[in-house]
């Protein structure tokens, strides 16, 4: 079994998908926040989805984390790494549920994530698979410092591929600045910008 990690933030815990962590899960893959992830799943496909959430820890060595807020203990949503079969390339993804969306939580989990990979894992880089149509996830994508790759094979030709600036290019760069400043403003009482569901 994979020893899933831990990862804290200033506001949120990144931990392993537990049995408990479902319902929200399931709430939100099932309802029309998921037509980005090939939803609305019904309650059967919502539930193989989330087991192999779990199992692709075992298999991958890597996947998404759920995210908790630190305070409150509420899950929020889930970031990480995702490579199913047939997926091209290693993805960062990320789902968070409709109520805690436009926080800023997708950007410093998804920062959090991509850090551990790059610093721990040793990942040279990564994409982000996206519809087309999920401007708040592109533009999410941007503030990640992810550029299209109009030259990168797609999962089934109906997404766009951003792929994740190299470890190297984002030390010390105007990126990791401007992601700092960002989560900064959202850890104080004034919020920015709204994110959509999914990656």
């Amino acid at each position: 079994m994979t020893d899933i990690p831990v990862i804290e933030t200033r506001r949120l815990i990144l931990s392993a998908p537990e049995p408990a962590d479902y319902p929200k899960f399931k709430a939100t893959f099932t309802s029309y926040r998921a037509r980005f992830m090939g939803g609305p799943l019904n309650d059967y496909e919502a539930w193989m989805l989330y087991a192999a959430e779990i199992g692709h820890w075992q298999i991958r060595g890597f996947g998404m984390w759920m995210i908790h807020d630190r305070e409150t203990g509420a899950t929020c949503g889930m970031a990480g790494g995702w490579q199913p079969a047939k997926w091209p390339e290693r993805e960062i993804a990320w789902v968070i549920w409709p109520e805690v969306a436009g926080r800023g939580i997708a950007l410093e989990a998804t920062h959090a994530a991509r850090a551990h990979f790059y610093d721990t894992m040793g990942w040279t880089g990564a994409v982000s698979y996206l519809d087309p149509r999920n401007y708040d996830s592109i533009r999410l994508a941007e503030r990640l410092g992810c550029k299209r790759d109009p030259e990168a094979a797609s999962v089934d030709g109906h997404d766009v591929v951003y792929r994740h600036p190299a470890p190297e290019k984002l030390k010390n760069s105007q990126i990791a600045d401007a992601i700092e400043l960002e989560l900064q403003s959202h850890a104080g009482p004034i919020f920015g910008r709204r994110e959509e569901a999914t990656a």
